[in-house]
């Protein structure tokens, strides 16, 4: 696809994260610029593409427009501008007196994804991108990855749709309407690979990066959690319980992070203890 030329004289910068930034346009209030940082050619493209797909299916996600460049050379998608949008994350910071609301919402919008069927092979499944990272992975032995790839060989297939980076800040609301944004990694798989995100986010993580990304203490990182756990998994199980069933999976999230990072994160690693 030929990408569209834009001249950012058009946008203002509304906000940041790990791969880029967020515009609105300065005239059209229904247009948003997620633009990439320099170098990142295919990444923009590819989550296009997915994007659309992703919204043919259905689920809440804003309409996704254009394939554009700017004049310095970075590319973007624009979309569909939720006007007064905020995250989870965010609205939790600033109404810490309604986590337990919130957190409830956001286990309900993720029930309600991880309830549908999608046909798989028209996407990525979330154990070959695991296999592929651990292929990759130089910081783990032989018998480790033998024996972290078995535990993910062994976690049961569901024909469900994943998010692939299930975060507080990953899902917006305005007025009545929710939607999940960021899906690049959107995939499909057994919905444990999924939650696993949130409990990363909120429990695992250091209080430097959970304030800095997500704008809440860790405290309040972690009552989100306790909030979200029994509404996404009921009544039948304890939150040690499910504490216990997950943390392999958050652990498996180490992959990714290395890397990006180059390095190994004993601090993720840690959650590995039950499989290695």
């Amino acid at each position: 696809m030929t990408p569209i030329k834009i001249s950012l004289d058009d946008y203002i910068l509304s906000g940041g994260g790990a791969n880029g930034e967020s515009y609105d346009h300065k005239t059209d209030p229904s247009v948003m610029l997620k633009l990439y940082f320099p170098g990142k050619i295919e990444q923009p493209l590819n989550e296009m593409l997915l994007s659309r797909k992703v919204y043919d299916l259905g689920i809440p996600t804003p309409q996704p427009g254009d394939y554009v460049v700017t004049e310095n050379g970075r590319y973007g998608i624009r979309f569909h501008r939720i006007a007064g949008k905020v995250s989870y994350s965010r609205a939790t910071s600033q109404h810490p007196e309604k986590v337990g609301h919130y957190a409830a919402e956001f286990a309900q919008m993720c029930l309600d994804l991880h309830s549908m069927h999608i046909d798989t092979s028209q996407f990525e499944g979330v154990k070959e991108r695991y296999y592929k990272l651990l292929e990759e992975n130089p910081f783990f032995s032989g018998e480790e990855k033998d024996k972290i790839g078995k535990f993910i060989a062994d976690t049961p297939d569901e024909d469900c749709p994943l998010h692939g980076d299930l975060q507080y800040s990953n899902a917006i609301f305005a007025s009545d309407k929710r939607y999940f944004i960021d899906l690049g990694d959107f995939g499909w798989g057994n919905h444990l690979f999924d939650v696993a995100m949130v409990y990363l986010c909120c429990c695992l993580s250091s209080p430097a990066f959970i304030l800095e990304t997500y704008h809440l203490s860790q405290p309040l990182a972690v009552k989100f959690w306790n909030c979200f756990a029994p509404v996404y998994f009921g009544s039948g199980m304890s939150l040690k319980e499910i504490e216990e069933m997950i943390l392999p999976y958050a652990g498996l999230k180490t992959l990714i992070i290395e890397k990006n990072t180059n390095c190994p994160m004993p601090e993720f690693r840690a959650a590995l203890k039950s499989i290695l």
